[in-house]
């Protein structure tokens, strides 16, 4: 009788240890995803304001004859007015799950909220990079269609019947471009986010243990 009764205290005594581990480990995955949800939101607003002021600083008097110039003045506009206003929906979301995130009180909460954050963050990226590409695809029609030069060089290998062979070549040299400039800040995007999100979902596993 002595011996169950010592086997039951040493029971009690597992049981309440694994659940104050399990209430820890929650409340400091808890504080880290949280932590990691505001960097977010922080990365995101500073990197918003460097694309607005770059704009601000690109987009001078003379850029703006350009666009005039080629037809585009009141494309771009709209372009951009429709980039800013999908880049502050995306601040409005990572405020929103990082306001949820600090606010949740149970671990299955927590992990949907996870999940969901770095969804938001990836569909931000590949929202960045179609952007991104588009604007190249632009500047690259602009040039083409637009640049004096370009225009020379295009009249010059039509007249001596090469035309095809220079549009070909100037395809593949911005499909290159292209690729490149994509791959770059596909890394940046990579390094400044993707640390993060890994960090995340280290703590969604981690919860997903204490969940089971």
């Amino acid at each position: 009788m002595e011996e169950l009764d010592l086997l039951k205290k040493d029971w009690n005594k597992r049981n309440s240890f694994e659940q104050v581990t399990e209430h820890e480990i929650y409340k400091m995955r808890h504080k880290t995803s949280s932590s990691i949800v505001k960097w977010l939101l922080a990365i995101s607003i500073i990197e918003f304001s460097f694309w607005i002021l770059l704009t601000l600083i690109l987009n001078d008097e003379k850029y703006q004859v350009k666009l005039h110039r080629y037809g585009i003045e009141d494309c771009m506009f709209w372009v951009n007015a429709i980039n800013y206003a999908v880049l502050v929906l995306f601040i409005f979301f990572f405020y929103k799950n990082y306001r949820t995130i600090s606010t949740t009180d149970s671990t299955r909460q927590l992990m949907g909220n996870i999940l969901k954050t770095r969804k938001t963050v990836q569909y931000y990226i590949w929202y960045n990079l179609g952007i991104v590409t588009v604007n190249i695809i632009l500047s690259i029609l602009m040039l083409f269609y637009h640049n004096a030069q370009m225009q020379s060089l295009m009249e010059d290998a039509t007249a001596k019947g090469h035309k095809e062979i220079f549009i070909l070549m100037c395809s593949g040299i911005s499909l290159v471009f292209i690729a490149l400039i994509i791959g770059i800040f596909w890394l940046f995007y990579r390094l400044l986010y993707g640390i993060l999100l890994k960090k995340l979902f280290v703590n969604y596993k981690e919860l997903k243990k204490i969940d089971l």
